[in-house]
């Protein structure tokens, strides 16, 4: 096993959880981007090109512009900002509202103002898929930022694609928005952002063999998207790096029993597990792993490093028990967290300073933004400011850029990764600063 890196690149690392759970409520909502909620707000197209807006295999091409005014940029989305997911929606939403108030009261960018208009989807695919609909083609929005949730984003990312209409940040990890090679009719026009569990799982398999050298990989994953996706992806990169086996047993999503998987999988002789489950059921896997004796280390997703997690599975983990990694993308330790800081207490006055949710939020709105400034004096169509996106990496302010060159639509690619750890505060510390995969594999 690699020593963990020099402590100068050691930071502590907050991981982004974006787990949703249904809700039924009721409620509509907009912001102006101050934190204060208002009616919908419109802006003409100075064009005059209305809802012909490109589809198919035309989406994302030519000149075509909507939203977009000498002095203003309109942008939307929907948001489950009531109910039980309000601790996650309203807090996204801030982050947003906190960034657009800073680029504002700061002039704008290249002389725009962002106005946002933001609408209460209640966690709902079909009123999700509404709300969409309404905002691409009545309210004329030049992009839509921060799509929320993995149902919502299931049931409204075809017409996203097939819109045309530039799509930055998916609020879920789900592989629906992963695409390696964009074209111009199949997603070009969409910028996932935060890890995607495709790419994860690619990671996973770069970290089995470049970290703890293994040559089998023991996956126990959840027969769902999130671990289909996951395992999925660690296939996939296992099949690339070549030499390594993976060795794979599924369980049922919330499954209370996981003894047959574990034991499979321990009787494997692999060398690394993959624990390739959200938290429904990581807490399962993990205490059967501990209970059948597991001495091999244990990766899992980002989803799953929280104190909560740690907290189900502590009586179990204690002693000489095995070590669990999992993966991280965001440095709360940076000095940018200080800007973030600053304008995120102007937009509510809850203590949002260090909320994850509403971190996001801030980058949703950083990544859309740095589009918007390349384009810079140039004119401002779907097209142009898709190009930006492409142009260059794009920075997210708390860790790893990323590069949507080339057609690549995979969310943040270059990963740091946490231990467990019972005793520390947050329950994980950090053991390897963001590497992409060919530093991971010392390429």
């Amino acid at each position: 096993m690699k020593k963990c890196m020099n402590k100068k690149f050691m930071v502590t690392l907050l991981s982004i959880v974006m787990v949703f759970v249904l809700v039924a409520c009721a409620g509509s909502n907009g912001g102006n981007g101050s934190g204060n909620d208002t009616t919908d707000t419109t802006a003409e197209d100075e064009n005059g090109n209305g809802d012909n807006h490109g589809n198919g295999d035309d989406a994302g091409t030519g000149g075509f512009v909507q939203g977009v005014t000498d002095d203003t940029i309109l942008i939307g989305n929907s948001i489950a900002t009531s109910g039980a997911l309000a601790p996650v929606g309203v807090p996204f939403k801030a982050g947003m509202d906190a960034y657009i108030m800073m680029i504002n009261e700061n002039g704008g960018i290249n002389g725009r103002m962002i106005e946002y208009i933001h609408q209460d989807d209640e966690f709902n695919p079909e009123r999700g898929l509404a709300i969409l609909d309404g905002l691409i083609n009545d309210e004329e929005v030049f992009a839509i930022v921060g799509s929320f949730g993995t149902p919502v984003i299931g049931a409204t990312f075809r017409e996203l694609v097939d819109s045309g209409i530039p799509a930055v940040y998916f609020a879920a990890g789900t592989g629906v928005v992963y695409n390696e090679n964009a074209t111009d009719g199949d997603g070009r026009n969409t910028f996932p952002v935060q890890p995607v569990f495709p790419m994860e799982g690619r990671v996973f398999a770069a970290w089995a063999a470049g970290t703890f050298d293994a040559e089998r990989i023991g996956v126990i994953f959840t027969n769902d998207d999130a671990g289909q996706d996951l395992v999925g992806g660690v296939r996939q990169e296992a099949e690339t790096i070549g030499g390594l086996e993976v060795i794979a047993e599924q369980v049922a999503p919330g499954a209370d029993d996981v003894t047959a998987a574990v034991a499979s999988i321990l009787a494997a002789d692999v060398d690394v597990i993959v624990i390739a489950s959200i938290q429904g059921t990581f807490p399962q896997i993990a205490r059967e792993l501990a209970a059948q004796g597991n001495t091999l280390p244990a990766l899992t997703t980002y989803v799953n490093v929280d104190r909560t997690m740690v907290d189900l599975i502590a009586d179990d983990m204690a002693g000489d028990s095995f070590d669990i990694f999992g993966s991280s993308w965001v440095d709360m330790t940076v000095p940018e967290i200080a800007l973030y800081q600053e304008w995120i207490a102007q937009v509510s006055n809850e203590d949002f300073s260090t909320n994850a949710f509403a971190i996001t939020g801030w980058i949703a709105m950083h990544t859309f933004a740095q589009g918007l400034e390349r384009v810079d004096d140039g004119e401002l169509t779907w097209e142009s400011f898709i190009v930006a996106m492409e142009v260059a990496p794009v920075e997210n302010p708390f860790g790893s850029a990323i590069d949507f060159s080339n057609g690549s639509r995979v969310g943040t690619q270059d990963l740091a990764l946490a231990q467990m750890s019972i005793d520390e505060a947050t329950g994980w510390v950090p053991y390897l600063p963001f590497m992409s995969m060919a530093e991971i594999l010392g390429n």
